[in-house]
């Protein structure tokens, strides 16, 4: 018997698939990437494949002439929407997704969020193939965006906010989520950024070593939460390879 197949489009390779990564090997799905640093073109359809997974990345979701694989992404999260496939976008996924079935993205009124932060899930969430169990709850997440999909197309339910985000997580039809937090990322993975963006960061304010050390003291609560997201998008992409 094959092991179900999730297609990850990976835009950087200092933003990978990470956590989520670990979980999905744990639990015996076959991972392929794409993307430029991946070295593999971007399919033009998800035949063969049981889910789809879009990472994060610093351009926005229409910049394609920086990122030419944009519309091929964008295409892919549309079928996976039509087909009821498992799918998860993350930060710019998640912008993607949006733009991808209807939605809009910009630029953050008050500023973008970086670092820890909370996350509140509200009551849409309960029974939620994701997120149940996370209703009313608030929770530690890693962000680090400048954007945020501010409409979303319909057929979607809003699943979680934070006070400079309405839209931190939404599901799209039965099966495609969105998720403008990182639950992918850990310590290391921040201070990637911190290091990358330290000119970001410093236009913001921020010490970058302050940040890192939210996040790293942080780190059994972020994996104890979205390791058990990333275990449930595992069995749906299982369950579409059945």
């Amino acid at each position: 018997m094959s092991k179900a197949r999730v297609l990850v489009v990976e835009h950087q390779n200092d933003a990978g698939l990470g956590l989520v990564g670990e979980r999905l090997r744990e639990s015996g799905v076959e991972i392929e990437t794409v993307g430029p640093d991946a070295g593999l073109e971007v399919p033009r359809s998800l035949e063969g494949y049981d889910g789809l997974i879009v990472l994060g990345g610093s351009m926005g979701p229409t910049e394609d002439d920086r990122a030419p694989w944009l519309p091929a992404t964008r295409s892919l999260l549309a079928e996976g929407v039509a087909q009821g496939l498992p799918t998860l976008g993350i930060c710019l996924g998640a912008q993607l997704l949006a733009t991808a079935t209807g939605g809009h993205v910009r630029t953050m009124p008050d500023g973008p969020e970086v670092g820890l932060h909370t996350v509140r899930f509200g009551e849409s969430a309960a029974g939620d193939p994701l997120f149940e169990g996370f209703a009313g709850a608030e929770v530690p997440a890693v962000q680090w965006h400048w954007l945020e999909a501010d409409q979303l197309p319909d057929r979607t339910r809003v699943l979680a906010s934070s006070g400079a985000c309405a839209n931190q997580a939404f599901r799209i039809g039965d099966r495609a989520w969105g998720v403008q937090f990182h639950p992918e990322a850990l310590g290391d993975t921040a201070q990637d950024w911190a290091d990358e963006g330290k000119q970001d960061l410093d236009e913001l304010g921020l010490d970058g070593a302050t940040v890192v050390t939210g996040v790293r003291a942080a780190e059994g609560e972020l994996r104890q939460a979205w390791s058990r997201v990333a275990d449930r998008f595992a069995a749906l992409v299982q369950q579409a390879g059945q």
